[in-house]
């Protein structure tokens, strides 16, 4: 368990709130010697996480030091440093939060902003006022920093933020004083936990999930599966959803079990906790790279991993789509980048087809992909982690559908599966798989390959594959997660410097 510090800047600060061994005035924290010390006491301060509860945090002032410090010294801080710096720049807040309006517009329509101007204090994510608790969550998911003041204005019948501020631990009224100590404890766990919890285990590790979303990557098996295996290998795992993003520093590493897209809070999540030094699966790398079909398409294609014959198309060609389709072979299948699940992808059975639904797709896209259209029966899912082949498993295709997911009706259908050993595939699908993959890095993906008498082609790698109980764990069962929790703590050893 990683020790915690609370920095304040006088210990009378901390009177009104139950003592605790984690606390630390910003003097002494200051003042700790950056000399060479023992290796168990590096690895200790290396994952020492720091809430830092100072009243000066403006460029160069004592809290801002405490974060700067903390960094220096490869902790995990809240605030950070880059925090501080976001919060001190009106333009920085203003690009971080440029997604408030609508937020804003709901909770005037509602009544919840009333008069023409509303202070609101935010405390580790939460406030005094019930009806803009969503407000308070999204300024410290944006902005994590433990103690905020908002400072909200109408102009011209609409509301928009005017100012954002750090505010001292000291000035919280009585009753700001109860929310924050309730605030806190839910932020931060580790405050009262037993010293027998803290031997417990070792590592803390989230798993980012989405109870409300319909095609998980994990069902509720799978992620009992992966707490037991983590657990039995000493990591405490957490489920966690997208509203807990200001406690990212209290773990070791995030597991992302949402399906993932860039401008969406997994990606801001994913970068978040790397910026915190956490073990991330999947990398916000990982996620850039693989959540793009236009992107994979150029890098197979100029790496030499098969895949399908396609042609880029841009928005600016719409007017001349009829002749660039003269030389085609229909049909074909017309793809948006970041379609996922089988969405965004059109069988386009003639030119015709293809002016309609390019069209309709050049609205949320201005590239979209034109690729061969290759019937299978099914397509291949291999599973790779670390460089290594954790399970391979057929897809086939949703009864009277060309796809896998149909989602052609009111309910969304999918076809069977069969999930093989490894040393069961075909050797030049297992070889392309990991030839692909090799081009992204060492996460966790789920290469889709279809195979066509003797050739084999990558269709997409996934960063988000799934991991389902029954499905893909039919051949390893419960060795299956224990794998994938054993590259988290091999990880986060070795982030921790610790002995293998």
């Amino acid at each position: 368990m990683c020790p915690l510090r609370i920095v304040v800047d006088r210990l009378e600060d901390w009177h009104p709130y139950y003592p605790t061994e984690d606390l630390v005035a910003a003097d002494t924290f200051l003042g700790q010697p950056h000399r060479s010390s023992p290796r168990r006491e590096v690895d200790q301060a290396r994952t020492t996480h720091v809430i830092n509860l100072c009243g000066e945090l403006d460029y160069l002032g004592t809290g801002y030091y405490v974060s700067l410090l903390a960094e220096a010294r490869g902790q995990r801080v809240l605030p950070s440093v880059e925090t501080l710096n976001a919060v001190s720049r009106k333009a920085m807040v203003d690009l971080q939060l440029d997604t408030l309006a609508p937020l804003l517009g709901d909770l005037s329509r509602q009544g919840a902003l009333a008069g023409d101007a509303l202070t609101l204090r935010v405390l580790f994510g939460e406030c005094l006022a019930p009806n803009l608790a969503r407000l308070a969550r999204l300024l410290f998911e944006r902005l994590p920093c433990p103690l905020l003041e908002a400072r909200l204005v109408r102009r011209h019948n609409s509301w928009r933020l005017a100012r954002l501020k750090p505010i001292r631990l000291r000035d919280l009224t009585t009753e700001e004083q109860d929310l924050f100590a309730r605030a806190l404890n839910r932020h931060s766990r580790k405050v009262w936990r037993t010293p027998r919890a803290r031997r417990r285990y070792r590592f803390d590790l989230a798993i980012l999930v989405d109870p409300d979303e319909a095609l998980p990557p994990s069902n509720r098996g799978a992620l009992k599966a992966f707490i037991r295996a983590g657990r039995r290998l000493g990591i405490d795992v957490s489920l966690i959803t997208r509203h807990d993003a200001g406690r990212l520093a209290e773990f070791d590493a995030l597991f992302i079990r949402e399906t993932t897209a860039l401008d969406h809070h997994t990606w801001r999540m994913a970068k978040q906790a790397e910026h915190e030094g956490l073990v991330v699966i999947d990398a916000p790398g990982d996620i850039l790279r693989c959540t793009n079909k236009v992107y994979l398409h150029a890098l197979l294609e100029t790496r030499g991993v098969p895949a399908p014959e396609g042609v880029l198309i841009k928005r600016s060609d719409q007017g001349r789509l009829t002749r660039l389709a003269e030389g085609l072979a229909f049909p074909m299948v017309l793809k948006i980048p970041d379609g996922a699940f089988s969405r965004g992808v059109v069988k386009i059975a003639s030119r015709e087809t293809l002016v309609r639904e390019a069209e309709r797709l050049f609205a949320s896209s201005a590239l979209l992909l034109l690729q061969e259209w290759l019937p299978t029966e099914f397509d291949w899912r291999i599973g790779v982690l670390d460089g290594q082949v954790l399970f391979a498993s057929r897809y086939y295709m949703a009864r009277g559908h060309w796809q896998i997911y149909d989602h052609s009706g009111g309910r969304v259908k999918s076809g069977a599966f069969t999930t093989h050993a490894p040393e069961d595939v075909p050797a030049t699908v297992i070889r392309t798989a990991l030839k692909a993959t090799r081009l992204i890095g060492d996460g966790f993906y789920g290469v889709d390959l279809k195979q066509i008498g003797d050739r084999v082609v990558v269709i997409e790698v996934n960063d988000n594959p799934n991991v389902d109980a029954g499905i893909e764990d039919a051949v390893l069962g419960p060795a299956l997660y224990e794998r994938i929790m054993r590259v988290f703590l091999m990880r986060m050893e070795a982030q921790r410097g610790a002995p293998g």
